[in-house]
């Protein structure tokens, strides 16, 4: 254990898990909190460290349901991250809108889009149902993939058997200690990472529940720090009170190294990106 609190502050972070726009609902002021401009989110991001975050937008994935409209989002943010220095792009991939696989295969081809981002639980579909075309997608593409877990369309025990199959697939199960879909279970991406037997699944850091004393410090336990990636949830969630929880936990520094930003830059290659942190 790190007894050095600051030193951990000076690593250049990737958050692995943001969004940029509108969160649109009924409660007015959680709407306004919860709602950034890509601007914002970069902005909140350098103030804490982070070197760049890794986005999908919101209009992309809210209001949930099956009639969002996933392939315009994806082209606005095509056109929106780059300009934003700190950005890159996920491409969202929703089976039930089959025009979005041909736009992520061009998408992908950019060097500010860096993976793919699937959502059961907004854009309304069972991962158990779609999970082969998925993943089969994947392995073709060979990007990494960030997806929601831990609700009903998502739990996590539910991508192994696809994990197993497709074993060039790489895939980041979304928030840590999420067990919304069973009974609150604290364990269920954990469990999900140690059974994959290709050891192509991970979890990141992104969930309310991570700021329990202990959650991220038995994780790291379980799994090796090397599992784990910094995700924040942006603007969903406070980028600064996510980094710090790292921040302070009781692993070593070089856990801690790993965890904000050197599984990042293996899991989605990012050794090639511009020192000046944009792309025109």
């Amino acid at each position: 254990m790190s007894s050095d609190f600051p030193s951990s502050s000076k690593i250049k972070a990737i958050d692995a898990h943001g969004h940029y726009g509108r969160l649109p609902h009924a409660n007015e002021l959680l709407e306004k909190f919860s709602s950034a401009s890509a601007e914002e989110v970069a902005q909140r991001a350098h103030a804490c460290g982070v070197e760049w975050s890794i986005v999908s937008p919101l209009a992309g994935l809210m209001p949930r349901g099956r009639d969002t409209q996933v392939a315009p989002a994806n082209d606005a943010a095509f056109r929106e991250v780059p300009a934003v220095r700190g950005l890159l792009q996920y491409v969202i991939v929703n089976p039930l809108q089959p025009e979005t696989y041909a736009q992520a295969r061009e998408m992908l081809k950019s060097p500010w889009c860096v993976g793919i981002k699937i959502h059961p639980e907004e854009n309304a579909y069972r991962i158990a149902d779609h999970g082969d075309e998925l993943f089969s997608f994947f392995e073709e593409v060979g990007a990494p993939v960030m997806t929601h877990s831990g609700c009903p369309n998502s739990l996590p025990d539910a991508f192994v058997p696809f994990a197993d199959r497709y074993p060039k697939a790489r895939v980041l199960l979304a928030h840590l200690g999420n067990g919304a879909g069973a009974d609150g279970r604290l364990d269920l991406q954990v469990r999900a990472v140690q059974a994959a037997k290709h050891g192509n699944l991970w979890v990141d850091t992104s969930s309310a529940r991570s700021i329990l004393p202990g959650l991220v410090e038995w994780a790291v336990q379980e799994l090796g720090a090397e599992r784990l990636l910094f995700g924040s949830d942006t603007p969903l969630y406070h980028v600064a009170l996510q980094r710090a929880r790292i921040e302070a936990a009781e692993i070593t520094d070089a856990q801690k190294q790993l965890i904000l930003r050197d599984n990042a830059v293996k899991f989605f290659d990012l050794s090639r990106l511009p020192n000046s942190g944009k792309f025109n």
